[in-house]
């Protein structure tokens, strides 16, 4: 083990799991050493790790796992820059996670899960946790070992307590949210067959979508992505056999229909990320006109609009499945320009969040596990979302 990362592990089991500082939740770091028996590094090899808030009372047997998120690295160069940043590397790692929003543990401000066992999967592989590959060339060594990341952190929190849960959702925002959709099934089967599994994917449902000059910039991103890191065997197996190009099952919408466990989508039909990176990415926008429109909706002229609502409805399309056959899906679209709402405490739950139907995500979402309530809310299409905490004005 690297001398660095030794020190880093002794001083990290030294200190207490949680700092209370005022009204803010801080979690310590936790380091997976017996991941180096199976492979799991991070990207330049260090261990990789979590934070964990233990549950009390009712919710002491139930678990919430949240993927951190942060894009990806799809070519040497890219990865080899992130392996130096705490996307890549714990040893760059805040050591305390300001827990808040889905994994608060003030009752007021996340009422359905506040008691449960909350984890932060702390995300350093740039694969959205799975990918099986390492690269070596004599000079420099990657590690895309995120599924062995996942398998390393799930094997240490089973012998903590998540053997014995009663109740689990798998979560995750962006990268992770992605992380969620892939290995929801995995996760469910992990658990015994009495605990109730669900899973739920924020700002995770990046769609196989053209850009404005019609090239396909996404697509060929997570074809990349996927040759890069060994994705490819860990895709949903259905969904590989079925499409001539397997690798497009990296996008929830080509495997959606073969999850079973139930699933919650939680998106914004004018995902921000996706807006300036999939349909408007600066190579399809050389001469920056859409930069205006960019900072300020306001800004956007009639036919960038009308290409922004083409994006939203494409992705109501895609997202049909999962809206009309399953019973036990749930999902909150609403028409926000941002990305990632159930981490934040404004947007997930409080008295100005985001709301369809006078129904905040957190809601919708408790209503949606808990079996309360029909938990799938779509918002009209902007400028409706007049609750919106928009990215862009």
């Amino acid at each position: 083990m690297d001398l660095a990362v030794a020190i880093l592990l002794v001083l990290l089991n030294l200190a207490s799991w949680c700092t209370c500082s005022d009204s803010r939740l801080l979690v310590k770091m936790t380091l997976v050493p017996n991941a180096s028996k199976i492979g799991g590094f991070c990207l330049d090899g260090s261990l990789p790790a979590y934070h964990l808030h233990r549950g009390f009372g009712a919710g002491a047997r139930n678990w919430l796992l949240q993927f951190e998120g942060g894009g990806w690295c799809n070519d040497i160069q890219s990865c080899l820059e992130r392996a130096q940043t705490r996307r890549g590397s714990t040893l760059y790692m805040n050591k305390l996670e300001d827990f808040n929003g889905i994994l608060s543990n003030n009752a007021s401000l996340n009422p359905d899960f506040y008691n449960w066992n909350r984890v932060k999967l702390r995300y350093c592989d740039g694969g959205s946790f799975s990918g099986d590959a390492k690269f070596d060339n004599g000079t420099s060594v990657l590690y895309f070992r995120g599924k062995k990341i996942w398998e390393a952190i799930i094997l240490d929190l089973l012998s903590k307590g998540l053997m014995h849960a009663r109740k689990a959702l798998l979560s995750g925002c962006s990268a992770g949210g992605l992380s969620s959709f892939l290995h929801c099934e995995n996760f469910a089967r992990i658990l015994p067959r009495n605990t109730s599994v669900k899973c739920l994917s924020d700002a995770g449902f990046f769609m196989d979508e053209r850009d404005v000059t019609l090239n396909h910039t996404m697509r060929n991103f997570f074809e990349n992505l996927v040759s890069l890191q060994g994705i490819e065997e860990n895709l949903n197996k259905n969904c590989t056999s079925f499409l001539n190009n397997p690798k497009l099952c990296m996008f929830p919408q080509y495997f959606l229909k073969y999850i079973t466990t139930p699933f919650f989508i939680l998106n914004t039909a004018y995902d921000v990320y996706q807006f300036h990176h999939a349909l408007v990415p600066p190579s399809a926008d050389t001469r920056g006109h859409w930069n205006r429109c960019k900072l300020n909706i306001a800004s956007c002229n009639t036919r960038q609009l009308d290409i922004l609502q083409d994006f939203r409805q494409d992705m109501l399309v895609a997202l049909l499945s999962s809206r009309i056959y399953s019973r036990r899906g749930g999902m909150f679209i609403n028409s926000c320009f941002a990305h990632c709402q159930s981490e934040s405490q404004d947007t997930w739950f409080a008295r100005d969040s985001p709301q369809i139907h006078s129904k905040t995500i957190a809601e919708a979402v408790g209503d949606w596990y808990f079996s309360r309530n029909t938990s799938k809310l779509i918002d009209c299409a902007y400028p409706c979302g007049t609750s919106c905490h928009n990215i862009v004005a």
